[in-house]
Formats: C-alpha cells, sequence, structure tokens
C-alpha cells in the first residue's frame, strides 16, 4: 500500500509491456550509453520470472530509445525529473513496484559490471523467503576482475567491517547494489525509505544495517564484479566519493537516517 506522507521523486513512465512476473529488476542509469546496451543484450531470458525496469537519472545520450528498450523486453521506462541521484532514482523504483504489486525487488546497476547471469539465483533467495540478498564478489564462490586498489581496501577494511558492525551481520561486499529486496521489507514502517533525505547513496547502506537489525531475512550470495583494464570511468571524483561514503557512515553511526 502506498502511503501519503511517502517522499517520492517526480518522473514521468512509459510501460512497454504489461506486467507479467511477481519480481521485477530495477535498473538505474544515466548516460551509460553502450554500457547499458551491452548489459541489457547479456541479460538472460526472464520471461514470466521478472520484468526489467530502467530508473534513468536523465540520460542526454540516446542510450535509451524506445524500440531498443521494446526489443530487449524492457516493460517499463522510468525518467526522473526531479533532484536526486541514485537513491531518489531507487525510491521512485520501489515506489512503482510496490504500486504494480510486485512481491520483490532485483537492483542491478546499468554499467555492464556485473554479472547479470546471476538474476534467477537472486529470484531463488526470494522465492525461499529471504527479504534482503547482497550480491558479493568476496564470498565461496564470488568473483573480482580488475578492482581498483583503493576501492577494495575501502570495502574491505572501512566500508563492510562498519556496516557490519552496526548491522549485527557480517557483510563482505558492501558498496554492491546487485541485491535483492522483498517488498514486505520496503514497506516496514520501522525501515520508512521512502524519505528526501535518501538521496545519493544513502540508501545502500542503509537498508544493509536496517534489515537484520529489524529481524528479516539476510544473506550474502555470490555474484562477479569486473572493471575494464586501464582507467575507471566514474561518475564522481574518487576524494568526494570516498569523503561521501565515510560521512554517510557516520550518520548511519548516530543513527540519523532512522524514522523519528
Amino acid at each position: 500500500m502506498i502511503k501519503n506522507n511517502w517522499e517520492v521523486p517526480q518522473f514521468q513512465k512509459k510501460d512497454f509491456f504489461e506486467k507479467r512476473s511477481k519480481y521485477c529488476i530495477c535498473i538505474p542509469v544515466i548516460n551509460e550509453g553502450e554500457k547499458i546496451k551491452k548489459q541489457l543484450s547479456r541479460m538472460p531470458d526472464l520471461t514470466g520470472k521478472a520484468d526489467i525496469i530502467i530508473l534513468d537519472g536523465g540520460s542526454t545520450d540516446g542510450s535509451l530509445a524506445d524500440d531498443f528498450l521494446r526489443q530487449m523486453n524492457v516493460r517499463t521506462l522510468m525518467t526522473k525529473k526531479d533532484r536526486g541521484k541514485l537513491s531518489a532514482q531507487l525510491r521512485m523504483g520501489f515506489v512503482y513496484a510496490i504500486e504494480e504489486g510486485y512481491e520483490g525487488i532485483i537492483t542491478v546497476d546499468g554499467n555492464n559490471k556485473d554479472s547479470v547471469e546471476s538474476i534467477p539465483q537472486f529470484i531463488e533467495e526470494l522465492e525461499q523467503g529471504f527479504d534482503f540478498v547482497q550480491g558479493s564478489r568476496y564470498v565461496p564462490g564470488g568473483e573480482e576482475v580488475n578492482t581498483p586498489l583503493t576501492r577494495k581496501v575501502a570495502i574491505k577494511l572501512i566500508h563492510a567491517p562498519f556496516i557490519s558492525m552496526l548491522a549485527g551481520f557480517r557483510y563482505t561486499d558492501t558498496t554492491n547494489g546487485f541485491r535483492a529486496h522483498s517488498i514486505r521489507l520496503l514497506q516496514d514502517e520501522k525501515l520508512q525509505p521512502f524519505r528526501k533525505e535518501f538521496d545519493t547513496y544513502e540508501l545502500l547502506a542503509y537498508l544493509s544495517v536496517k534489515a537484520p537489525r529489524l529481524g528479516y531475512k539476510v544473506k550474502e550470495i555470490p555474484v562477479k564484479r569486473s572493471y575494464p583494464v586501464g582507467k575507471v570511468p566514474t561518475k564522481i571524483s574518487p576524494l568526494r566519493g570516498n569523503l561521501l561514503l565515510m560521512k554517510i557512515l557516520l550518520n548511519l553511526a548516530f543513527k540519523k537516517y532512522d524514522p523519528n
């Protein structure tokens, strides 16, 4: 059920197909060019298992043409027409999934770095009753390719240990956006993820902490994440990005994101 006090960005929506599945895959993108095209072409046939929803932050590169999305079996294109970044895109996708009656949501970045072949495993975990499933390249069976050293050190020595301590659950790959969420988790009044303060990367860390704290079934599963050889393309500077992540961790520690 959608609540009147939920804060959701303004967006435009195009539906190319009717709802076909009880799960959906939300893919946040902005100007991903050939990367999102290659990723969609790699997606396994999920007909009847999960519908694909693109969460566009306002792309201007022509990569999300209607004909192409139909060809790739994308059900819906949502385009944000409001402020906010990743967490804002996720909020609009989560609300749409709830409105459409989906039972679970898988999220995966649209930059062609993730093993989209692993999506059926996330679906299976939702079927088994798990509420929050974190993909990890650092559990047995997981794989990393060309992970930048600074990112790997930050994840292993700072982000994952800190989030694990706050959550009371041992995570290994907490910045990874390849995840699954049950609708019952997202609708919990003790969680309240539909707030404007979730704007950049706050929602990723917040959900990781709160899901186990609220008693939901949580686990990690192996995935593969691959970076290109050479300079890593990024939309945020390493210094600015690391400072933002540290700010989010401190806010989590002081429970600044908890509902009033």
